[in-house]
């Protein structure tokens, strides 16, 4: 008989296809049903996501799933380790808010909201999961299908447009996936991650640069979803004019690229003939990505853009700390990595909150005014001036928490993470190469830039002169973005066992052996059809 626990690995994918599927049944006049369903659908993948993380990496738990009962390489198998946990239960974590901050508003703006918004789980936690790069595309495409229908959620000419573009971005990455896929089979004759990294110091040279082509093609696809500069150039418009709740949601699959890239790195090539493949793309396409996203946040007016080109500055960190494959600072990039995808999901959420209020067209006359010396100069009277309504006080500290998050200021997460990324790497007993100490001054000329441009929109946001209304915000907006910071905040106060998690995390996926004998070990398990009786039983 199987261990109850050994069958949690595949209840984030099955939780988010049975709910998934049911909601297709209920009339879309049904809301309020259609929306408690799908909250105690995503309620439960969340516990099950926290089950997961707590038994990830002990010695009782059995972490590959074999799907049909058949032994890899032939069969599908699932895999779950701390990184793979960590991912799942970061999207699950990320995905109760926002759905809830989805029920006071949006949920209702479109057909089959909460089905996509279940198969988008489906499809994330089927990627971070899967032991198999050809799953890895189905799960890949169902991920991709569910952000098709959501990034047109609430119409609107603008987002329609950048809807298409984003569509056909996405239709050719995915068609680069399968010429890599191809290419890696043809080759390898297997498909299996594990079976993949064994065999790799095994096939001829000839060969194997075919198979190193094939990965590169592959790398392409990843790096697109991932925002890698030249190839981010859609990711501002989609997710700047997305729906607050879609928009907050996809910045988990900027991570999938991230989180393949990383996997199939240490996995296939950290050692061996192929070793560092790829790494120089890698690191100097991150630092690029990273520039490019430190000037588009300090030229953007806009919140919304502000929030997407902080996605790639996001991105281009992590990338480079990739490529420059350093133990110690990987271990504060992945929870960065949290840090960041969480404060971004809230930020997102809080944008649509605080354009409520504003008029039309109103920032952005603002700075006109002040930059042709069009402001009214008059000194007000002393006394004059009104109290700032509550909701603004609330938005306001939220808006604050996030612009601290984000530059990485202490005391909070984004500070943590980033002084564990430079210690790492000009700290004492480091070494620093001039490529680290480019690093370093990009982070931190990011995260100046960051603060100057929420400074910036803080200001024009929340002390502007020109008037505006208060914002009506609902308990059922604010209470999720609350969270989301607070949960941030837990991660700063515990900071020393979030920090041995990662460190954890970065030792088990540094020695690839133990991911490929985990996989091997596991054998079909025999079922009481193949039970025979003995004589006199």
């Amino acid at each position: 008989m199987i261990a109850w626990s050994q069958h949690l690995i595949i209840l984030p994918i099955l939780i988010p296809l049975i709910f998934g599927a049911g909601l297709l049944f209920i009339p879309d006049r049904q809301r309020s049903t259609k929306a408690l369903v799908s909250l105690a659908g995503t309620v439960a993948l969340a516990g099950a996501a926290l089950l997961l993380i707590a038994n990830a990496g002990e010695s009782t738990f059995e972490g590959v799933y074999l799907i049909g009962n058949w032994a890899a390489p032939f069969g599908i198998v699932l895999v779950i380790d701390r990184l793979s946990a960590l991912m799942v239960g970061l999207t699950a974590i990320l995905a109760v808010p926002v759905l809830t901050f989805s029920l006071a508003r949006w949920h209702s703006a479109g057909a089959h909201f909460h089905s996509l918004f279940q198969f988008l789980l489906m499809g994330l936690n089927g990627a971070f999961l899967t032991g198999d790069l050809f799953n890895l595309f189905v799960f890949f495409e169902v991920m991709l299908a569910a952000s098709y229908g959501l990034i047109l959620h609430g119409s609107g000419t603008l987002r329609v447009k950048a809807g298409m573009h984003y569509i056909a971005i996405n239709l050719a990455a995915a068609l680069l996936f399968l010429i890599g896929v191809s290419l890696v089979y043809g080759t390898a004759g297997t498909l299996n991650m594990a079976d993949l990294a064994e065999r790799l110091p095994t096939i001829e040279p000839d060969r194997r640069m075919l198979l190193e082509a094939g990965a590169a093609v592959l790398g392409v696809a990843f790096l697109i979803k991932a925002g890698m500069w030249p190839l981010c150039f859609w990711l501002p418009s989609a997710y700047s004019v997305a729906a607050a709740p879609v928009a907050a949601i996809l910045t988990l699959m900027s991570k999938v690229g991230i989180y393949i890239i990383l996997r199939l790195t240490m996995l296939m090539f950290s050692e061996g003939p192929s070793a560092g493949l790829g790494s120089d793309v890698l690191l100097y396409g991150g630092l690029a990505t990273l520039a490019f996203g430190t000037i588009g946040v300090l030229a953007s007016q806009a919140l919304g853009r502000m929030g997407a080109y902080s996605v790639l500055v996001s991105s281009g960190t992590l990338l480079a700390v990739i490529g420059l494959n350093n133990g110690a600072a990987s271990s504060g990039a992945l929870l960065y990595l949290v840090s960041s995808t969480l404060t971004l999901g809230a930020f997102f959420l809080l944008v649509e909150l605080v354009e409520r209020g504003q008029d039309a067209g109103a920032s952005v006359l603002a700075v006109t005014m002040e930059l042709y010396g069009d402001a009214d100069n008059e000194v007000p009277e002393e006394g004059q001036g009104a109290t700032m309504p509550a909701t603004l006080a609330i938005l306001g500290i939220c808006f604050a928490a996030c612009a601290v998050l984000l530059s990485g200021l202490p005391p909070l997460s984004g500070f943590v993470a980033k002084f564990i990324m430079l210690s790492a790497l000009v700290g004492p007993g480091s070494a620093p190469t001039k490529t680290a100490m480019l690093f370093v001054f990009l982070i931190i000329l990011g995260g100046l830039a960051t603060l100057i441009a929420f400074t910036r929109a803080g200001i024009r946001t929340f002390w502007s002169s020109i008037e505006g209304t208060v914002p009506r915000v609902l308990v059922l907006e604010i209470v999720p973005i609350m969270l989301i910071l607070a949960i941030t905040a837990t991660l700063a106060v515990k900071a020393g066992p979030a920090l041995a998690y990662t460190d954890a995390t970065v030792g088990a996926i540094a020695d690839p052996q133990v991911y490929i004998e985990a996989v091997k070990r596991v054998v079909p398990r025999q079922s009481w059809r193949d039970h025979t009786l003995a004589p006199g039983e």
